[in-house]
């Protein structure tokens, strides 16, 4: 773990040790909830022009990529992949956290999508009449579909114009980024604030809460890995154990760097140990460390299931789809970048979307650099099963 990410994870524990030890008379919570409601907010301002830039730029950096033939099969298996990732997570959340919530909700809901009775009602609440007002509104979906026709739009019109517009979008980001970088400087005085409020409230039930919640991130990302193992022994015919091989080197190098990126060259190497053509995995590999992340979406799908049990939110199907379409989408456009950074742009939008509190995320940034390694290593299982994957069907065109 990183030095930022063990003052996180201090304050967060030192907060729910006091908070515990203080108990719910405590004088102390209204200026704990004030510390971490204004730290919370800073935070929360920068997620609508975030997702809107992080979108429209990565759609345009996509589509820069889409010439050939595997790049295009390539990215149509990420889509793909990472739906089912998002079910994945769907499935293993609704199950593992059933009947889990905290004794007492942290505060009222944020604003959720209106529950419209007709399809097309639903339909057209979804497109913004006023995308600026939307996102005024902090309404997340309306903002997602507008940035993505906007994206593709882009990609229709005379091409210096649409760098100019990509730039200044970019830069934007970047800006943003910027903030999110001064912010997450007190983030150990936030968390801790957030976390004592909790604690005083709720007692041992938030330390045991939290626990469960990185246990079930495990083994939802475990369970992502067999079945990423399982689409190897299959379309490979048996030739499961020699995957297995090539692929550990860079298991062990993601597990203890926690970056896929530095996992590349052991990458690359386990794809000549299974023989696949240079010029193939060349591609595919490096594209896959930028967009693919197949824990990505489950993980947030469980994090904004965790948010809604423990707020006692209930949520429909058409809440689930959505929060669900925007893994998928936020795991697609907001890569290459470090996950402490990325993380409110990533994993607040479905759970706002949703109708779900948000206040106990900052905790499960804390802790998040425990299932991180998990994460990591199957993210580079399944960069490396898909390249084998794309490779073998390549070669028989």
């Amino acid at each position: 773990m990183t030095g930022p990410t063990l003052r996180i994870l201090a304050g967060v524990l030192a907060g729910l040790v006091l908070g515990i030890l203080a108990g719910p008379a405590s004088r102390f919570i209204p200026a704990a909830q004030l510390v971490g409601g204004i730290w919370l907010d800073a935070l929360r301002m920068t997620v609508v022009p975030l997702v809107f830039g992080l979108i429209v730029t990565g759609i345009g950096q996509t589509l820069r990529q889409g010439g050939a033939a595997i790049t295009r099969r390539a990215l149509l298996s990420f889509v793909a992949l990472l739906a089912v990732s998002a079910v994945v997570g769907l499935v293993m959340g609704e199950l593992l956290f059933s009947g889990w919530r905290l004794a007492a909700p942290l505060g009222p809901p944020a604003q959720a999508m209106p529950a419209l009775p007709a399809t097309a009602d639903t339909l057209r609440a979804m497109i913004p009449a006023n995308p600026i007002g939307a996102a005024a509104q902090g309404a997340i979906v309306p903002v997602v579909i507008f940035a993505l026709f906007f994206a593709f739009a882009l990609g229709r019109i005379d091409a210096a114009r649409a760098r100019a517009i990509g730039d200044v979008l970019a830069g934007v980001v970047d800006a943003m980024l910027v903030i999110v970088r001064w912010v997450l400087l007190l983030a150990p005085l936030g968390v801790f604030a957030l976390a004592f409020v909790v604690a005083a409230r709720t007692g041992f039930g938030v330390g045991a809460a939290l626990g469960w919640y990185v246990l079930v991130q495990i083994v939802t990302t475990l369970a992502l890995m067999l079945i990423v193992y399982a689409a190897v022994a299959l379309a490979r015919r048996g030739s499961l154990a020699g995957f297995a091989r090539a692929v550990a080197p860079a298991q062990a190098v993601a597990f203890t760097t926690q970056s896929s990126l530095a996992a590349l060259p052991a990458m690359l190497a386990g794809a000549r140990t299974l023989g696949l053509a240079p010029a193939q995995s060349g591609m595919v590999l490096p594209m896959a460390v930028a967009l693919f992340r197949i824990a990505a979406p489950a993980s947030i799908v469980v994090v904004a299931l965790a948010l809604a049990h423990l707020n006692g939110v209930t949520l429909g199907w058409a809440q689930l789809a959505v929060i669900g379409a925007l893994a998928v989408v936020n795991t697609l456009t907001i890569a290459g970048l470090p996950n402490q950074i990325t993380f409110f742009a990533a994993y607040a939008p479905p759970a706002i979307a949703a109708g779900v509190p948000i206040e106990l995320l900052p905790l499960m940034l804390a802790v998040d650099a425990i299932p991180d390694m998990a994460y990591t290593v199957s993210n580079v299982t399944a960069d490396l099963g898909l390249t084998s994957l794309l490779s073998d069907r390549e070669s028989t065109d």
